[in-house]
């Protein structure tokens, strides 16, 4: 179903003239698993990291974003999880969820800025509830980078258009097992907007890598 997942992704953006660059792909953990935790910039953000990510992952989407045509079935191939955010109750509910299947191995994408604010190459603040299910279940938090992925709706071109991927290095448990939910969202955010700062400032994006 993943494999399906991502050449629909292939298909699409073909003929919409997008590539997407992954690296880092060296810092994911090699067994177990794990919660992704990029910037979020717009719709693209997801496909970005399933076309980048082999290993099959999942996704946390807003329960009313998740059901909207192609979205629904995107979401359902990946077994993803709807969150309503305005029910305190059931996202604590698919949290768990999440915790207890990143435990048996499972690998989950989950935007702790909650939405995306149109705002580009720069982040907002990360919610401390996001990390929850890393706390939880004890897995790496590997945060990643998305940038110039809202160029890929948000532009009206025709001309060819790069967005890249980066994984970062992972925080394993016994990194963050002594921080607080808020510090491990400030330090998660800081290491995104740092990369994020060096390709602002003109650094070559095969270059961002090294400058973790």
């Amino acid at each position: 179903m993943y494999a399906l997942d991502r050449l629909c992704i292939k298909r699409m953006i073909k003929p919409g003239h997008i590539t997407t660059e992954g690296y880092g792909i060296h810092n994911l953990p090699d067994k177990g698993g794990y919660i992704m935790c990029p910037n979020h910039q717009g719709k693209y953000d997801a496909l970005g990291i399933m076309l980048t990510h082999s290993k099959p992952c999942s996704v946390v989407m807003d329960i009313d974003k998740s059901n909207t045509p192609l979205v629904k079935q995107f979401i359902n191939l990946v077994h993803g999880k709807r969150m309503n955010r305005t029910d305190a109750k059931q996202s604590i509910k698919i949290i768990r969820e999440m915790a207890d299947e990143a435990k048996q191995g499972r690998k989950f994408i989950i935007f702790p800025e909650g939405g995306y604010h149109h705002n580009g190459n720069t982040t907002t603040e990360f919610k401390p509830g996001a990390f929850k299910c890393a706390v939880w279940s004890k897995v790496p938090i590997v945060p990643v980078v998305l940038i110039d992925s809202y160029r890929v709706f948000e532009e009206r071109t025709l001309k060819p258009i790069r967005t890249f991927v980066y994984y970062l290095k992972p925080l394993y448990y016994d990194d963050y097992k002594n921080m607080t939910t808020i510090e491990i969202a400030r330090t998660v955010q800081h290491r995104i907007q740092k990369i994020l700062n060096c390709y602002l400032a003109g650094a070559a994006p095969a270059s961002l890598e090294e400058m973790e």
